[in-house]
């Protein structure tokens, strides 16, 4: 079984900010199957889709403020409905008090239902502090356990899992059927940083194995710390990706 490959644009988001377009081109040639959006640079839809189409690329997820997804949702829906991407992914949320954390998991909901309604699905990527247990639960489980799965998935980051000391392997097991997307990312032998995918420490082939039991739809390569060129990087990552994923 083989599973689509997509990069996180953030990886690349430096080159991105010079030529938006150009980026895409060079990330299909290297042999992505699709790109998860973190930002548009100031491109339409349409534009975005013409390219895509042209580029034979395919949209695995957008991440969208948490502001846009609980004050703007009907503009997130209509952007992304014209994009022609399901996954509206969160990328990030950080409160001080259960409370708050408990009212963002209240708009959340509102948020999933609303693009539910829409055939889209609301996606929460996490960090490593959604993974420090409050009252013996992770603030993670608090939120997927308080919004109902068919109202919000899970963007699992394999790194910021282990980085937080939880193991991955085993965490996306527990929520296997609500993890559409998988973050591939390696950790550098420092274990304060990201690298290649392949080139670091992490069981990126257990990890590939559980993501093809958990039935993701797509391996998103990220990488956030560089000693090489970015697009250099990220094709290391992809083609190491692919050899794991041919023997696992």
């Amino acid at each position: 079984m083989s599973l689509p490959i997509a990069l996180q644009l953030w990886s690349v988001k430096e080159e991105a900010e010079i030529d938006f377009f150009g980026t895409l081109e060079k990330v299909a040639k290297m042999g992505y199957d699709g790109v998860e959006f973190a930002g548009y640079y100031g491109k339409s839809a349409s534009e975005i889709k013409a390219v895509l189409n042209q580029l034979g690329l395919k949209s695995a997820g957008a991440h969208v403020s948490a502001d846009q997804i609980i004050h703007h949702i009907d503009d997130v829906i209509a952007f992304e409905k014209e994009l022609g991407n399901k996954y509206i992914v969160c990328p990030w949320a950080s409160f001080n008090s259960l409370e708050e954390w408990k009212e963002f998991t209240e708009h959340l909901q509102q948020s999933g239902k609303k693009l539910s309604e829409a055939g889209l699905s609301l996606v929460y990527h996490n960090h490593a502090h959604e993974l420090v247990p409050v009252e013996n639960e992770y603030i993670l489980d608090r939120l997927l356990n308080a919004v109902p799965a068919n109202l919000l998935k899970v963007e699992l980051d394999t790194y910021w899992l282990e980085f937080a000391g939880v193991d991955a392997v085993e965490y996306m097991s527990k929520y296997k059927g609500r993890t559409p997307l998988i973050h591939v990312k390696d950790m550098a032998q420092s274990k304060e940083e990201s690298t290649e995918v392949g080139n670091g420490i992490m069981n990126i082939k257990g990890i590939v194995k559980q993501a093809k039991q958990n039935s993701i739809e797509w391996l998103i390569v990220e990488q956030e710390a560089f000693t090489k060129p970015q697009l250099v990087s990220v094709e290391i990552g992809l083609n190491n990706l692919k050899k794991i994923l041919a023997d696992t």
